[in-house]
C-alpha cells in the first residue's frame, strides 16, 4: 500500500508557499502585501512596521534632518515616531495611510525638538562675568599704594611725581650696582 503523501510543512516545520504568491521578496513585494493582509487583519503591526520602515526609513531621516539640521537628532526623531506608530498600530483607523501618519510625526517631533532648542537657549545661564585673579588684585593693591606713597612724597618734597620716579629709579639702580659688587 502507497505511504499517504506528507506536507513538506511537517517535515521542514516551514509554510509551503500559497499558489499564486512569488517566492522572491522585495521590498515591494513587502508593501503590497502590507496593504492586502492589514485589509484582512492578518497582517500584525511589526510586521507592518518593519516593511515600512525597510522602505521609507531613508527619506524620513533626510526629511527629519532638513527640519532639525542635525542627523543625530533627525535618526532620533524618526526612531521615536516608528516607536509611536507601532505602538498606536491598533488605532490607526486606515492603514493604508501609515506612511502619511509617520511622516506628520516626524514632522511633528522635529517641530518639537526646534522649540525645545528655543526654549533652552533663550534661558541658558548667562557667563559669569570675568573677574580678576587675586594675584592681579594683590598687585593692583601694591600698585595703588606705591601711586599714593609717590603722591605723598612728591607733595612732601615739593616736586612733581614724575620727578620722584625718576630719583627712585637712579636710586635703586645705585643700590644694584653696590649689591653686585659686594657678591
Amino acid at each position: 500500500m502507497a505511504e499517504p503523501a506528507r506536507n513538506s510543512s511537517m517535515t521542514t516545520g516551514e509554510p509551503e508557499a500559497a499558489p499564486g504568491r512569488p517566492i522572491k521578496v522585495t521590498t515591494d513585494t513587502l508593501l503590497v502585501d502590507a496593504s492586502l493582509e492589514s485589509a484582512s487583519g492578518k497582517w500584525d503591526a511589526a510586521r507592518a512596521v518593519t516593511a515600512i520602515y525597510t522602505t521609507h526609513y531613508r527619506s524620513l531621516v533626510r526629511l527629519a534632518v532638513l527640519l532639525v539640521r542635525d542627523v543625530a537628532t533627525a535618526e532620533e526623531v524618526v526612531q521615536d515616531s516608528f516607536i509611536a506608530m507601532h505602538g498606536a498600530w491598533h488605532r490607526l483607523r486606515d492603514t493604508e495611510k501609515a506612511l502619511s501618519y509617520l511622516r506628520q510625526s516626524v514632522v511633528n517631533r522635529s517641530r518639537s525638538v526646534l522649540r525645545h532648542r528655543m526654549v533652552v537657549d533663550k534661558n541658558a545661564p548667562k557667563p559669569a562675568p570675568d573677574m580678576p585673579s587675586a594675584e592681579q588684585g594683590a598687585l593692583s593693591l601694591l600698585e595703588r599704594s606705591a601711586v599714593i606713597a609717590e603722591a605723598q612724597i612728591a607733595n612732601t618734597m615739593g616736586i612733581s611725581r614724575g620727578a620722584v620716579k625718576s630719583h627712585t629709579a637712579r636710586g635703586v639702580a645705585a643700590l644694584r650696582v653696590v649689591l653686585e659688587l659686594e657678591t
